[in-house]
This record gives C-alpha cells, sequence and structure tokens, in this order.
C-alpha cells in the first residue's frame, strides 16, 4: 500500500476542512468590521473563548473516541466501533443542553469575565446571546466530523464544511449588509452554517454507505476512561486558544488598551488559520496512526509521524513568509489605512507575533501522535504546558519586562519552550519502545 497516498488522502482533507471553516469565521470578522465598527469586532474576538470552548469540550470526547474505533475497526470488530459512537453522540448531546441553560442563566456574568468592557458588552451580549443558541449544533457537529473522518470519508467532511462556509458568507452579506442586523446577523449566520453541517453528517451516518453507524446500546460509561485520557491532549490544545485570547485580552488592556484588543483581534484571525493547519495535518494524520496501532504496524505508524512533521515544516515556512511579505495587505482587509496610527502598530504587532509560526506547527503534531498511540501522558505534558502554564508565564513576564511590545513576543517564547519538552518525550518514548522490543527478543 502507499502509505504517502494514504496519508494525503486523509490530511488534505483535514487540512482543508480547518481553513475552511476558520475562513468563515474571518468573514464573519470582516462584515462586523467593515459595516458595524472596531468595539464590534472586539467583542466578536471577546465571544470566541466561548466558542473555543465548546469546540474544546466536544475535542474532548470525540477525538477520544475516533481513536478507539479507528482501533476497533482494525480488529475488525465493528460491534464495538458502533456502540462507542452512539454512545458518544447521546453522552454529547445531553452535554450540549446542560451547556446552553447555564451559558443562557448566566450570560452576562460570562460576558464580564471573558473581558467585555462598557463599550463591548453591549455587542457581546448581542452576538454571544445568539452563539449560545447553537451550542448543540457546534459540539455534536463537530464530533461527527471527526468520525466521519475515522469512516474513512475525510473527502465528505471537507464538503460539509465547505458548504457550511459558503453559506455562511451567503447569510452574512444578506444579515449584516442588507437586513442591516449587524452583529446579530453575523452570529445567526454562523449557527445556520453549523445546523447544515450537522445535517450532512447526520444523513450520512444514517446511511449505508458508511461502516460506522448508530446502534441500539446501553450507557456504558467506563469506556470513557479509555476516551478522555486521549482526548485530554487535544482538548487542551483547543481550550488553550480561547484561554490564550482571554489571558491576551486581559494583558493588553492592562499595558495598551483598548486599540490593543483591536490589533490582538486581526491578528488571531491570521493565527487561528495558521494553527488550524498544523491542526489540519495532526488530525488527519491521528486516525492513521490509531488503526496500524490497532493492526501492531509501529513502523508504519512512525513513517505517518515523519510524513507530518515534514509537512509541518513546509508549512511553517510557508505561513511566516506570507505573513510578513504581506502584512500590509492582511491588516487591510480589517483596519482601514486612513487609521494610520492603528494601522502601523497593527502592522508592527503582526510581524513581531507571526515569528511562532516557525515552532508551534512541531508540537501539535508530537501532541497529536502520542494521543493517536494512547500515550496520553506525553500528549497531556505538552498541550498543558503550551496551553496554560508556558503561555500564562511569558504573557506575564514578557508584559512586565517589555510593557505592550513584550506582550506580542509571548507566544514565541511559551511555543519554544514548549519545543525542548516536546523533543524531549519523543526521545524518551522512543527510548522505552526500542527496550521493549529488546525485552520481546530476549524472551523469544
Amino acid at each position: 500500500m502507499n502509505h504517502k497516498k494514504q496519508f494525503f488522502k486523509f490530511v488534505i482533507p483535514s487540512v482543508v476542512s480547518m481553513l475552511v471553516f476558520n475562513l468563515y469565521t474571518m468573514v464573519d470578522g470582516i462584515y462586523v468590521a467593515r459595516f458595524v465598527g472596531e468595539h464590534a469586532l472586539s467583542a466578536v474576538n471577546i465571544s470566541m473563548p466561548y466558542v473555543n470552548f465548546i469546540f474544546a469540550f466536544s475535542i474532548l470526547f470525540s477525538v477520544g473516541t475516533s481513536t478507539v474505533v479507528a482501533i476497533y475497526r482494525g480488529e475488525n470488530n465493528m460491534r464495538s466501533a458502533n456502540e462507542t459512537f452512539t454512545r458518544n453522540t447521546i453522552f454529547l448531546t445531553v452535554c450540549a443542553l446542560i451547556i446552553t441553560f447555564l451559558a443562557l442563566v448566566f450570560q452576562n456574568e460570562l460576558a464580564l469575565f471573558l473581558g467585555a468592557s462598557e463599550a463591548t458588552l453591549p455587542y457581546v451580549h448581542d452576538y454571544l446571546g445568539v452563539l449560545i443558541w447553537f451550542t448543540f449544533f457546534f459540539i455534536v457537529s463537530y464530533s461527527m466530523e471527526v468520525l466521519v473522518k475515522t469512516d474513512g470519508f475525510p473527502k465528505l467532511a471537507t464538503t460539509a464544511v465547505t458548504v457550511g462556509a459558503i453559506t455562511n458568507i451567503m447569510m452574512d452579506y444578506i444579515l449584516v449588509v442588507h437586513v442591516g442586523m449587524g452583529i446579530r446577523g453575523a452570529a445567526i449566520a454562523t449557527g445556520l452554517s453549523q445546523v447544515l453541517t450537522f445535517t450532512v453528517f447526520t444523513l450520512h451516518f444514517l446511511g449505508k454507505k458508511g461502516t460506522i453507524h448508530w446502534c441500539k446500546t446501553t450507557m456504558d460509561l467506563t469506556i470513557y476512561k479509555r476516551i478522555i485520557p486521549i482526548g485530554t491532549a487535544d482538548f487542551i490544545t483547543e481550550l488553550s486558544a480561547g484561554t490564550i485570547i482571554f489571558l491576551f485580552n486581559h494583558a493588553i488592556l492592562k499595558h495598551i488598551g483598548d486599540s490593543g484588543v483591536v490589533t490582538y483581534t486581526v491578528i488571531t484571525y491570521i493565527y487561528n488559520i495558521v494553527m488550524m493547519t498544523f491542526t489540519g495535518i495532526s488530525q488527519g494524520m491521528q486516525p492513521l496512526v490509531s488503526f496500524y496501532r490497532g493492526r501492531k504496524e509501529e513502523q508504519v505508524c512512525r513513517l505517518f509521524l515523519r510524513y507530518a512533521l515534514t509537512s509541518t515544516l513546509v508549512m511553517s515556512i510557508i505561513a511566516l513568509a506570507v505573513c510578513l511579505i504581506m502584512t500590509p495587505v492582511l491588516v487591510s482587509i480589517f483596519i482601514d489605512s486612513s487609521r494610520t496610527v492603528l494601522y502601523n502598530d497593527t502592522i508592527h504587532a503582526f510581524r513581531i507575533y507571526s515569528l511562532c509560526y516557525l515552532v508551534i506547527g512541531y508540537n501539535i503534531v508530537c501532541s497529536g501522535y502520542f494521543a493517536a498511540v494512547e500515550k496520553s501522558r506525553y500528549s497531556f505534558t505538552i498541550s498543558l504546558l503550551r496551553g496554560f502554564v508556558f503561555i500564562a508565564a511569558s504573557i506575564w513576564i514578557m508584559g512586565e519586562l517589555f510593557q505592550g511590545e513584550g506582550i506580542w513576543y509571548a507566544t514565541l517564547v511559551c511555543e519554544s519552550s514548549t519545543l525542548l519538552v516536546s523533543i524531549g518525550c519523543m526521545l524518551r518514548s522512543r527510548k522505552k519502545t526500542q527496550v521493549s522490543s529488546q525485552q520481546v527478543v530476549q524472551q523469544i
């Protein structure tokens, strides 16, 4: 079998899905910035940690479920695969309804906690108040997107997300520009796109083309002892995106002010596209690694890791080059060049921040690989450090030492520190594997 072709068959649709999703998230920002205003743009950024949280919650269970289901498929145990998929769908549905209820009840407290100021609070209420009602579709739709790839239909995932993106862009134009619903229209457009992708994935799992289907089963939650450790690393990775926004917003308000939040909002849109490219590589690799792990073909698993790291190297260089060369063009999409001070400050900060793209991808891929081979301790360590410990320390230290200028270097410092840990985990894992292999040979 041509493993390289197999790798790209899964990775390319995964990357495209991630890019398309972030594209229509960015379109929200463009419409809001151009037709509502800068405070509304900041409100979208302030609301993003909630979106990151519900995605992270879905990932916590979906990635683990995907890994377990892929291993069952590799073992040709389809009954257990279908039961695991069904239980996870039911569990996520119940949890999504609970999260929706709590978010609606404590909406004002949530907005203030996320960093809404007196100027942005009304806009946060308008945007977040709509998105909360679509929480179920965000959580369950993403779970099914992950499992569609595991089922062997990565192109369907790309198609569904693309259709959702086109719908979102069209609805943004209609609701924000023509109907004049402002930031609420952008939120409705985003929510409806999730409903559409949910519908596409539901029809797939109800159909007969795939091998994974819903089935009658009992709600045995003991499987989550296996699922949760596997998904924890990816959960932290996704949650960290929201945590990072939260930490940056508060640090920026302290050292720079409201204009800095606008600058960071622009940076975040591009950062998410780059980060999700690497996440797409990682998630495209994971089902393959898990499948061949189920077949006890460790050398093939390491081959896919090598392909993923090589792809990461290429994409990191491209991402940095594009961001450094095209900074004025990218910034002008959101900020009019006539706003000279804000425009120039954003260009300067954008170029500094972009340096982190050279290292961030390796941490994401290493963490994803460890999750796929069920070495959750390593993946958890990497994700925890880069998503919470190192980033919080970097923002605080760089902010205190170098004020506003230092904040833009914080991500580079965080990711570089984490990369040293990732390399250490990879070397330690390889050494343990070699020792285990030698012990097996000696026993024979």
